[in-house]
C-alpha cells in the first residue's frame, strides 16, 4: 500500500505525517512495512498542471491517494478572489482524480470543507445536505469548486467503478498552520495578531467582527488520525463528516480570549464590529462517524488550542509560516 498525500506540507498534511511517523495502531502508522506514505507539496508539483501531475503519479505509482491539496484562504481572500479560488481548485481536483483513474489507484480520499454546504439549510449539517442550495456568498467560488469533488467522485464511480470518496472536516487548526494575516483562517490569524500586539509600542489586539459567530473546530492531529482510518477502512462513495459533536461549537470571542490568556493577556478584548462576521454558524452532525467509530475520542478543545498556541509562539522565529 503506497499512499500519495497531496498538500503534504500543509496543516493537515503535516499532521498526517506526524501521526504516521509517531503513532501506531488503527489510527497511526504501520511499523511492519506494509504501508508507505509519500508526502508531496505544491513546491514539488503544481497540481493545476495536468502533465506535471501525470509525471508525479508515474513516479510514485500510488495505490491510494489522500488528496489534501487546495488553494485555500481566509474570509477576506475568498471575498476578493472568488474566480481565482474556483479555477485553481477545479484544475487541481481534475488533475488528481483523472490521473488517479488513469493509473488505476484503488482509492482516493479527498478533503472537502463545511463551506460547501448551503447557506440556507436546516441544522445540523449532514452528508445528505451538500447539494440542497447555494453556499454562503462570502466564499462561493471555493465552495462550489470543492463541492464538485463529490460530483466527480460519483461520476467516476458510476462510469468506471472507481472508489473515490471524500471527508468533510469542520474548521481545522493545529501546529504548522498558515499564519499569514492576509490568507489565514480564524484561529491562526488570531494567534498571529495577538502575538504581534505583545511587542512594545505595537497596536493592541483587536478582533475583527463581533466575536459572536460560532464555529465547530477539529484539532489537526485528531483529523489526521481519522484520515488515516478513512484511507484504510472507509469504503463508501458518499462523503463523511469528520468532526466533534455539533454541540461543541465555540464562539470566536471565546477562542480569542483563550489565545490571549495563553499569551499572557488577561485584559478584556476589543472587537472591531465594523468588520464582517461571515456566516454566523454552520454546525455539522458527526452521527455517521460515531456510528462507524464510536470509540474514537477527540482531544478536548481547550487542550488542543493551548498546544497549538504554544507551538506557534515557540516556532514564530523558527519557520512558522507567517
Amino acid at each position: 500500500m503506497r499512499v500519495l498525500v497531496t498538500g503534504g506540507s500543509g496543516l493537515v498534511g503535516s499532521a498526517v505525517r506526524y501521526i504516521t511517523e509517531h503513532e501506531t495502531g488503527r489510527f497511526g502508522g504501520n511499523n511492519q512495512g506494509a504501508e508507505e506514505w509519500v508526502f508531496v507539496s505544491s513546491a514539488e508539483c503544481d497540481l493545476r498542471d495536468f502533465e506535471a501531475t501525470k509525471s508525479l503519479f508515474a513516479r510514485v505509482r500510488p495505490t491510494h491517494v489522500l488528496h489534501l491539496a487546495a488553494r485555500v484562504g481566509g474570509l477576506f481572500a475568498n471575498m476578493q478572489q472568488p474566480a481565482d479560488f474556483m479555477r485553481d481548485n477545479l484544475a487541481i481536483n481534475d488533475s488528481v482524480l483523472q490521473n488517479a483513474h488513469d493509473f488505476g489507484v484503488e482509492k482516493v480520499v479527498s478533503c472537502l470543507s463545511t463551506c460547501i454546504f448551503p447557506d440556507a439549510v436546516d441544522y445540523p449539517l449532514t452528508e445528505a445536505k451538500v447539494h440542497l442550495g447555494p453556499p454562503h456568498a462570502s466564499n462561493f467560488g471555493y465552495a462550489y469548486a470543492k463541492r464538485m469533488v463529490d460530483v466527480q467522485n460519483k461520476a467516476y464511480h458510476q462510469q468506471y467503478g472507481d472508489m473515490f470518496t471524500s471527508v468533510i472536516p469542520t474548521n481545522v487548526f493545529g501546529p504548522g498552520d498558515n499564519y499569514n494575516l492576509t490568507s489565514a483562517h480564524v484561529i491562526p490569524a488570531l494567534m498571529h495578531k495577538c502575538y504581534l500586539s505583545l511587542s512594545p509600542g505595537a497596536p493592541p489586539f483587536v478582533v475583527a467582527g463581533t466575536g459572536r459567530p460560532l464555529r465547530q473546530f477539529v484539532y489537526s492531529r485528531d483529523l489526521a488520525r481519522l484520515m488515516v482510518w478513512a484511507v484504510r477502512e472507509y469504503v463508501d462513495v458518499e462523503p463523511i463528516i469528520l468532526s466533534p459533536s455539533e454541540h461543541d461549537e465555540v464562539s470566536i470571542a471565546t477562542v480569542a480570549t483563550a489565545i490571549a490568556r495563553t499569551m499572557g493577556i488577561n485584559a478584556p478584548l476589543t472587537f472591531d464590529t465594523a468588520k464582517p462576521d461571515g456566516q454566523f454558524r454552520k454546525p455539522a452532525s458527526n452521527a455517521k462517524l460515531v456510528s462507524l467509530l464510536p470509540e474514537f475520542k477527540f482531544t478536548p478543545f481547550d487542550e488542543a488550542l493551548k498546544e497549538s498556541t504554544e507551538w506557534f509562539v515557540q516556532h514564530y522565529d523558527k519557520g512558522a509560516r507567517v
